[in-house]
């Protein structure tokens, strides 16, 4: 079969990559152009665009870019129409995504969707439009199916979630490496929410002299970029394409809110959630958002049990004070790696999400 798959972020080219994997497995004659990033590159198909020139972060981004988004989902319909696949396979990155399902839809094609859209947060009124553009969806946190169904009758597929196996696959195949004094910082993808974050975690090196802070460069920005940032800083380091390398070391971590906060819990790493956008952005936001956290990790336990430091509360001296907790307070990084324990049983519940995704995907084509 011929499969064009869209990620429009870091975390979807991850996934994607994953679900390239395992459809190839059950798929000898699978072919794929896909919309990602380095790793579904890696696994030697046609890669239509990075997602480096997708990831507009924040309304006022969005509006500022509103050119490039244009001229991006026109270009998309018109390589979907040429390419004639014989699924359409959608990973989040749903403002751009959505609008594809509907188009692609209305064409003929066989719209699936991984990894659903957090309309549980916000925007619920794209709903109606999903349920009805989407032919398959299916999800990866708990609670979402239950949602689906409970509040708008449709019948989701939760297939667990895949970062589980791709944590234990990695610590599986690669040496331990003791932990050092070491505080990883996870600033983001996007060049918009480093620039608002990575400041702020810098300046909190100065209070920690005996730790060495590593930032994880993103893969798909250029070395250059972060220059300006670091250069003042003695204690502070990078790297790139090594962030579970990183974590496996670190004694603690500041992390941009996503999916970084959930990889940091399965990897054990005691965390604070960090997250900054532009004033009008956060002001948009909190009045439409309607969840009682940001971080996955506190989500899907429905409780707090990692630091969440949201805006105004973003400063260097309450970061610095969270980090000397969970650096120094020995009862309270036990109680938070018991949570994670938990956490981690939660979500290996579901089984494997990459090859249960890819079974279904075939099991849905040969249906059609």
């Amino acid at each position: 079969m011929k499969y064009y798959i869209i990620a429009g972020e870091a975390s979807g080219d991850l996934h994607g990559s994953n679900l390239i994997k395992e459809l190839k497995l059950l798929d000898d004659q699978a072919a794929f152009c896909c919309w990602g990033g380095d790793l579904m590159q890696a696994q030697k198909v046609t890669l239509v665009k990075h997602y480096r020139e997708l990831a507009f972060m924040g309304f006022i981004e969005v509006v500022k870019n509103l050119g490039a988004i244009i001229k991006n989902l026109s270009f998309c319909k018109k390589d979907i129409e040429s390419y004639n696949p014989d699924v359409v396979i959608l990973i989040d990155y749903p403002g751009f995504n959505l609008r594809i399902a509907t188009w692609a839809k209305e064409k003929g094609f066989p719209v699936v969707y991984y990894i659903s859209p957090q309309v549980w947060a916000w925007k619920e009124n794209r709903v109606p439009k999903m349920k009805a553009s989407i032919d398959k969806m299916m999800v990866i946190l708990p609670f979402e199916k239950d949602y689906y169904k409970n509040r708008w009758n449709w019948d989701v597929e939760y297939v667990g979630h895949p970062l589980v196996q791709v944590v234990e696959s990695y610590q599986s195949s690669n040496i331990h490496a003791d932990q050092e004094n070491i505080i990883a910082l996870l600033p983001g993808s996007r060049k918009q929410e480093i620039e608002k974050k990575l400041p702020i975690m810098l300046e909190v090196s100065k209070a920690f002299p005996d730790y060495r802070f590593v930032v994880a460069k993103a893969p798909g920005l250029e070395s250059s970029f972060y220059e300006s940032f670091l250069s003042p800083y003695s204690n502070v380091s990078s790297v790139v394409n090594e962030t579970y390398n990183l974590l496996c070391k670190s004694k603690a971590a500041l992390v941009t809110s996503g999916t970084a906060t959930l990889e940091t819990a399965l990897f054990k790493v005691p965390e604070v959630v960090c997250y900054k956008g532009s004033n009008i952005s956060y002001q948009i936001a909190k009045r439409l958002i309607k969840i009682k956290f940001i971080s996955l990790v506190n989500l899907i336990m429905d409780r707090m049990i990692v630091k969440e430091l949201i805006q105004d509360d973003l400063t260097v001296d309450n970061l610095t004070r969270e980090l000397a907790i969970l650096i120094e307070d020995g009862k309270q990084r036990i109680e938070l790696l018991n949570d994670y324990e938990a956490l981690k049983n939660i979500l290996s519940a579901g089984g494997d999400a990459s090859a249960n995704a890819a079974k279904s995907i075939i099991e849905f084509m040969k249906n059609k």
